[in-house]
């Protein structure tokens, strides 16, 4: 087979063209296989200690990238051809063999033709194994085929053909395998019922299409679905992203160390929650300058044991905001650079810039991303690892990118947000969220919808399409991270907008002068301005179904939604509601625009 020479972007190597993804080049269809397949001579190690540290053992590595024009010798990417069976567009002849030209291999047939991948390939429905569809054994099945011994018999392999037939419209009917040696005809229409596969025999064989069979160790018990080769959910993507910060312990953390070393610790742990641990706990927190209820947590053990990883990296990026918010100017040259921005005499309306609790304009900034896994069909199926070689228990390669960029920090009072999300009717407004969170396949995939999650991440997605217009970057280049979480020891509350690009490496400068007091509050209130008119009002404004699940209250195209590759949940989870208000809920800044309008 001649190679296929086609660039990349590096990212897209990660998502959406990872490990397990299927992509059309030039008429070919491939699949990347894992990264067992990889020459590691030219996938350089990327060091991320923060992210390494949660997902264990392994290491992080980039794909083999090359600058100008791509040689023999080049290093490239390995990609299986995927599906095997393909009609050629002249003659109609269905195959998996491949022609010749001038005595190389080609993607052409005997008569000429070019040869089209098949449009339908068997996705397994919970155990995420791909293979294709054997189409010759399927042509020779179905109702037709047991009353008939020329089509059970029929070995002729070459006389199947894929048409379209004119005369059956424009629906699957029309989409017909035919053998012209037994005569047997049949329509994709019986291919996508429920259960057809499993009718005709056809089960899955849980594995990769680059996998051999001497690594399928037990049967897969799981039913086959036919889907379309370029459907959305034949790969979803498991990725995780860390900013590489010095890692900072959380203000629990360290208070945690210092009531565990206090004297009176250990009577306060062998009274376990007598009368003498409660006194003691008042002692030490008077001691410490902390509450008697967090001394008896760390007695108890339970000053945290929410184990999620990505809240985990973002309690160690929060700490770190904070402690580069407090040291104001940054003079260092590491890969994270904030300078700390001061709100005293901004002009400003004062019932936003008492919300805020800190800038930061995020002049360096580098970020890791990598792929954990795939899974197929269904977010509930099992996840596939991208090492599936003999090293994927002790020591697997991640596919990996290290991205530079720049963005703008907003922390937010969390007194004021606590007293504002803890009223009746904002927390009714997150809860209906929340039960539709739960009951989607999703759940495990989003965030918790608390009140103040949804209002940053609504308030973070309309900063992104002010800032489209102000920094130079298109929307679909800035990227959002939220930090608003109540569950976890250190309570978060903050927004950051971010820019990362692994070639030009997003430090433009754009975004980050953007990030001055002075401009920044203008840039807010004209968001909100822009979040005031909808141009599916008053639709949108009094809906509370919108979106993928009706997993959105009041946001739509019109208004909040943003590219979903600079979305961390997908355009979901989004309400105008809780920023502006509405006749039930009070918002988050729904006083700012009252103040800004009014008459001098």
């Amino acid at each position: 087979m001649e190679k296929i020479k086609h660039d990349l972007r590096l990212s897209e190597t990660i998502s959406p063209f990872g490990v397990g993804a299927i992509v059309d080049i030039r008429g070919e269809s491939l699949i990347a296989p894992d990264t067992s397949w990889w020459d590691t001579r030219f996938a350089p190690e990327i060091s991320c200690e923060r992210l390494m540290a949660r997902l264990g053992a392994g290491k992080l590595r980039q794909p083999p990238a090359h600058a100008g024009r791509a040689a023999k010798e080049t290093p490239a990417l390995p990609y299986w051809r995927f599906p095997a069976w393909r009609f050629c567009e002249r003659c109609d002849r269905l195959t998996k063999l491949t022609g010749k030209k001038k005595g190389k291999w080609s993607n052409t047939c005997d008569c000429g033709g070019m040869l089209v991948p098949m449009r339908y390939t068997a996705v397994c429905d919970k155990g995420s194994h791909i293979r294709d569809i054997p189409w010759f054994k399927w042509a020779h099945r179905g109702p037709a085929a047991g009353r008939n011994e020329s089509v059970r018999f029929c070995r002729d392999y070459k006389a199947l053909r894929f048409h379209k037939l004119a005369k059956r419209g424009e629906g699957l009917a029309s989409l017909v395998v035919k053998c012209y040696g037994c005569g047997n005809a049949r329509s994709f229409a019986e291919l996508v019922a429920r259960g057809a596969l499993k009718r005709d025999g056809i089960r899955c064989e849980g594995r990769q299409p680059w996998e051999p069979k001497s690594s399928v160790q037990e049967p897969c018990p799981c039913e086959l679905v036919a889907v379309q080769r370029g459907a959305t959910g034949n790969y979803i993507a498991k990725t995780i992203s860390a900013l590489d910060i010095p890692e900072e312990r959380p203000p629990s953390v360290e208070a945690a160390d210092k009531i565990r070393g206090h004297l009176l610790f250990a009577k306060v742990v062998a009274d376990n929650g007598g009368p003498l641990a409660e006194t003691g706990a008042q002692w030490i927190a008077q001691d410490l300058g902390v509450t008697p209820e967090a001394v008896l947590a760390v007695a108890a053990g339970e000053e945290n044991t929410n184990d999620d990883l990505l809240l985990d990296l973002k309690d160690g990026e929060w700490a770190a905001f904070l402690k580069k918010l407090d040291a104001g100017r940054d003079g260092s040259g590491s890969d994270f650079v904030v300078d700390g921005r001061s709100l005293e005499g901004v002009p400003g309306p004062p019932s936003l810039i008492n919300r805020l609790g800190g800038i930061g304009q995020v002049r360096r900034v580098r970020e890791v991303r990598a792929l954990r896994g795939f899974r197929r069909h269904d977010a509930e199926a099992a996840l596939i690892g991208v090492d599936l070689g003999v090293n994927q228990k002790y020591g697997p390669v991640y596919p990996a990118v290290e991205l530079f960029g720049e963005g703008i920090f907003l922390r937010f009072d969390e007194a004021k947000l606590a007293a504002w999300e803890a009223q009746r009717g904002v927390q009714a407004r997150a809860g209906i969220l929340k039960a539709r969170r739960a009951d989607s396949p999703l759940a495990g995939r989003l965030d918790v919808p608390e009140p103040r999650f949804v209002a940053l991440h609504t308030l973070a997605h309309l900063l992104i399409r002010r800032l489209a217009f102000a920094s130079g970057y298109a929307s679909a280049a800035l990227q959002e991270r939220i930090y608003a979480n109540t569950d976890r020891t250190d309570k978060t509350a903050g927004i950051l907008i971010y820019t990362a690009a692994g070639d030009a490496q997003g430090t433009l400068g754009g975004l980050v002068r953007l990030g001055t007091p002075g401009k920044l509050i203008p840039l807010l209130v004209a968001a909100l301005e822009d979040a005031d008119f909808c141009s599916n009002d008053p639709v949108c404004i009094e809906s509370d179904r919108q979106g993928a699940s009706q997993l959105n209250l009041s946001a739509c195209h019109g208004c909040a939604l943003v590219s979903e590759t600079s979305c961390e949940t997908g355009n979901t989870l989004l309400d105008r509601q809780l920023i502006l208000g509405g006749s039930d809920v009070r918002g988050l800044l729904d006083d700012v625009l009252a103040e800004v309008r009014m008459p001098e």
